[in-house]
């Protein structure tokens, strides 16, 4: 909008201004640094504030000599700018309304009390005027405008144009812009639609309407301060507007406004924000901390509204800021309600700490784990008397934060500050049903024992603790049993484990080959329980005993390889008990140290001796007895330690 007719008649020089009417001025107003020479009479016929100022001048004594009418105007919203426009104003030169003015000038006519008192279309009614039928009604005018009213605060908030102006956002951020016509920019269009046209007043242009993303909005808040941000975000919760919403409004926000975000984790994978903005002036560690903490603090609290990725960049960011602990504290626990979706990198946070000597933040790991943990009890997986029940989807995320906690030990313990007894802590923190495998234990124990050759045996021993040697593969199993970092009675409990598994596996292939005649035949159908029902109805089929007899060949070809592993497992745990048995003779018999290393079975096992089958009587087409086969070897086996490796 374009107030005024007559052309430009102010010229400025240096900290003045001055008309270039061709009167000579007979006022001085001074607004902050600057020094206007005006007239009179065209100010006091609009503003009733300048009229009474100056008939207050003209009070004085007539007989003092005075250098002309001077008035100084304090606290003036808009400063001198927003006056030098109201000035314009009032000799009727050209003035431009634009949404990044109008705020400022509606301010500044209220303070000069530019009514209609003093003129019809004074400069009040016009900004209003403005403000109502051009501002409020368009988003980007709406946005522009409440950008500038900053630096109008408070007469702003006294006239109510800040509450319209966030209306007025809220309104149309939760509204589909290409319904109303907005202007969007190019690069938040995304497909075209399938049908249909653009109309322009009623003409078809021929180009297909384009689907707007739904976070059109949140570069444009991102110019506002942190203030009005807030308070537009309180708005838009007042109108049920979706989480996923505001929360990518203040990620979006955060990304542009601290510089710490753009940092990288871990020092080798950058984190996977999306397309960032950096800052072009980084505001200062006060204002950073400030804006953090109330970014956190206004975040939706539901669970996957925010990506781990970012969580962990605020919590970094804290750290690096000192934010208060209950800002970190709250993070940690946003962190630990979704720690299955985190990565690896992302916990390998460092050490801000100057009392912790170790290279990244045990601790804080420890503390997230401890909310996971926190709200994992609240909803406790079905158990029964063997156990949890490891293949209930509820279990699925504390299965995949164990295995990235095994991940994570793995790349921490190569760290010579890392005290056995917070290795051994973080290690222990999930329960036994989280894993079934220890094999990433195994590896992270490895790793540990290899970084601390310092450590005692007992040290050593207390280290072990963490994993099970029952859970361990037989690939793990072969490399613990070579491993000459393990204490002693770690390595005699994975070798008898080991022997376990492998006789377990062989009973398992008898079992099969005694169910099955020399041509592939099942022998004594129903035998095997719902097992073998099972199994025989899966076999009915066309091929199913083709298949059948070409596995127990497979099966019968790893039975020499088998029987070989088995025969050399024992000679060498034999050995292990002689020399054993020659360190702590005088001791008690064998079986006590067997005990005293934890070898005790719940079912008695036989050990193996020249009594097994030999090759000749696996192949030549005779089936073992299954009572024979029950005694010899036990269909399945049992075994559990009976102490702890302590």
């Amino acid at each position: 909008m374009k107030l005024g007719s007559k052309p430009e008649a102010f010229q400025k020089r240096g900290q003045a201004w001055f008309c270039t009417s061709g009167l000579a001025s007979d006022i001085k107003i001074k607004v902050e640094q600057m020094t206007f020479h005006l007239h009179k009479f065209p100010l006091v016929s609009r503003s009733g504030r300048l009229a009474k100022l100056v008939e207050e001048m003209s009070e004085e004594d007539d007989n003092e000599e005075s250098s002309g009418c001077q008035i100084q105007l304090v606290d003036i919203p808009g400063g001198a700018e927003a006056f030098e426009l109201a000035a314009k104003f009032c000799y009727q030169v050209k003035v431009e309304l634009t949404a990044t003015n109008v705020v400022a000038l509606r301010c500044v006519a209220e303070y000069l009390e530019m009514t209609e008192e003093f003129g019809d279309g004074n400069l009040i009614a016009k900004t209003e005027a403005f403000l109502q039928q051009v501002v409020l009604r368009s988003w980007p005018d709406s946005v522009r405008a409440l950008e500038s009213c900053s630096s109008s605060m408070p007469q702003v908030e006294e006239l109510g144009i800040v509450e319209k102006l966030i209306h007025s956002v809220c309104v149309k951020a939760c509204t589909d812009p290409s319904l109303v016509g907005w202007p969007i920019p190019e690069h938040h269009s995304l497909l075209q639609s399938p049908g249909g046209s653009v109309l322009w007043n009623g003409i078809s242009t021929g180009a297909r309407a384009r689907a707007i993303r739904t976070d059109w909005w949140y570069d444009d808040l991102s110019t506002l301060s942190l203030p009005l941000l807030e308070r537009v975000v309180a708005g838009l919760e007042a109108r049920g507007t979706r989480p996923e919403s505001i929360a990518g409004a203040l990620v979006h926000y955060a990304k542009k406004s601290l510089p710490g975000l753009h940092r990288r984790h871990s020092g080798r994978d950058a984190c996977t924000h999306g397309p960032l903005v950096p800052a072009t002036v980084a505001p200062a560690e006060d204002d950073q901390r400030i804006m953090l903490e109330t970014i956190e603090a206004r975040l939706p609290s539901m669970k996957g509204v925010v990506s781990t990725c970012f969580l962990f960049g605020l919590l970094r960011t804290a750290m690096i800021l000192n934010a208060n602990a209950r800002c970190k504290s709250n993070l940690e626990r946003r962190i630990g309600m979704q720690l299955e979706q985190a990565m690896l990198d992302e916990l390998l946070m460092p050490n801000y700490s100057y009392i912790e000597e170790t290279l990244y933040d045990i601790d804080v790991v420890q503390r997230i784990l401890d909310h996971f943990l926190l709200l994992d009890q609240n909803s406790p997986p079905g158990s029964d008397e063997e156990g949890p029940l490891l293949g209930s989807p509820s279990l699925s995320p504390i299965m995949m934060v164990a295995k990235l906690l095994d991940a994570y030990l793995a790349e921490v313990a190569p760290d010579v500050n890392l005290k056995p007894a917070k290795f051994q802590a973080l290690a222990e923190a999930l329960p036994d049903y989280s894993r079934r495998l220890d094999d990433g234990l195994y590896r992270a124990v490895d790793i540990f024992l290899k970084a601390h050759p310092w450590l005692s045996e007992a040290e050593r021993e207390r280290v072990c603790k963490i994993m099970d040697c029952q859970k361990l593969s037989l690939e793990a199993c072969t490399h613990a049993a070579q491993n000459e970092r393990l204490p002693l009675r770690v390595v005699v409990q994975v070798l008898f484990f080991e022997q376990l598994q492998l006789r377990t596996a062989i009973a398992g292939s008898f079992l099969v080959s005694d169910n099955l005649g020399p041509s592939g035949q099942q022998v004594r159908p129903g035998t095997l329980g719902e097992a073998g029902g099972a199994t025989q109805a899966g076999m009915r089929g066309g091929d199913g005993w083709v298949n059948v007899v070409h596995e127990n060949q497979v099966l019968k070809g790893n039975m020499d390889r088998m029987l070989s592993r088995v025969s050399q497992l024992e000679r060498e745990c034999n050995t292990m008990r002689y020399e054993i048995e020659k360190l702590h003779r005088g001791k008690g018999p064998l079986n006590t140290l067997s005990k005293a290393l934890g070898c005790n079975s719940r079912s008695p096992i036989t050990p193996v001796t020249g009594d097994i089958p030999t090759n000749q009587n696996l192949n030549g087409g005779a089936s073992l007895s299954k009572e024979h086969l029950r005694q010899r070897h036990p269909p399945t086996v049992h075994a559990r330690s009976s102490s702890s490796l302590s």
